[in-house]
């Protein structure tokens, strides 16, 4: 089955902006260790909603030693404006060197990346997949570890709940476009979509494995009494994920 792959968009031009003047000082401080900065994740997408959403950046650097910290954390832009940005300090070296331990990370930092200033340096990265069904696992089931135990402890507190439901669309959003390509397909372009696939992918009931993407992007605010069923839904639909992840090995 064909699918249509998530384009990467042109921020907006406030945001772009924003960023590169959130990025001035910081390059600074950052000196002749500077190479490439760069915007990640979900601002790259049409689903980025800047009143929810942070704006993630990548620094990338030749070196970080603990004076040059020092002079980034002076740096760092004090503006009430500067909380939405949230931004990753590497360098050039930790990025080859972690390219196994983190390769979905990876993978979707290279997919959907835009260079702010300097030269480029993800371009070249190379990715092996050789531990992504692996790290895929551990991802899933300490989520699903974590979200058992919070149902365990709110179970009566509905909104709780809902705040766990609208957090875990987000977290597993990545986990979601990777199980697709773990199965040598690209994601869909629509959020709802990916979900849609994996369900159809491995053999699971995608309105319960959507629960918490609809909870959090729904046009009306669920019922509390909606909440404890959809979570118990989402909660069931994780489970047989990971036991049919798990059937992979064989």
């Amino acid at each position: 089955m064909s699918t249509h792959v998530e384009p990467r968009i042109e921020p907006a031009p406030e945001i772009l902006a924003a960023a590169r003047a959130w990025l001035t000082p910081v390059r600074a401080a950052l000196g002749p260790e500077f190479l490439a900065a760069y915007l990640t994740g979900s601002v790259l997408t049409h689903g980025f909603n800047p009143k929810r959403s942070r704006v993630n950046l990548a620094v990338i650097a030749r070196a970080l030693p603990a004076d040059t910290l020092d002079a980034v954390a002076a740096a760092l832009p004090r503006l009430r404006s500067a909380a939405r940005f949230e931004a990753l300090f590497l360098t050039r070296d930790q990025i080859q060197m972690s390219l196994d331990a983190f390769p979905i990370e990876w993978l979707e930092m290279k997919e959907r990346h835009l260079l702010l200033e300097g030269q480029e340096v993800l371009a070249a990265v190379e990715v092996p997949r050789t531990y992504l069904r692996l790290q895929l696992e551990h991802e899933l089931r300490g989520k699903h570890i974590q979200l058992r135990q919070a149902y365990i402890h709110f179970a009566r507190d509905p909104h709780e709940l809902r705040r766990l439901l609208e957090v875990a669309a987000s977290s597993f959003a990545a986990l979601f476009r990777t199980l697709v390509r773990l199965r040598g397909e690209e994601p869909p372009a629509e959020p709802q979509r990916v979900v849609e696939r994996v369900a159809e992918l491995f053999g699971l009931d995608a309105q319960g494995l959507s629960s918490a993407h609809r909870v959090r992007h729904a046009a009306r605010r669920h019922k509390s009494a909606e909440i404890v069923p959809i979570y118990r839904r989402f909660l069931a639909e994780v489970d047989r994920l990971i036991a049919a992840l798990d059937r992979m090995k064989t």
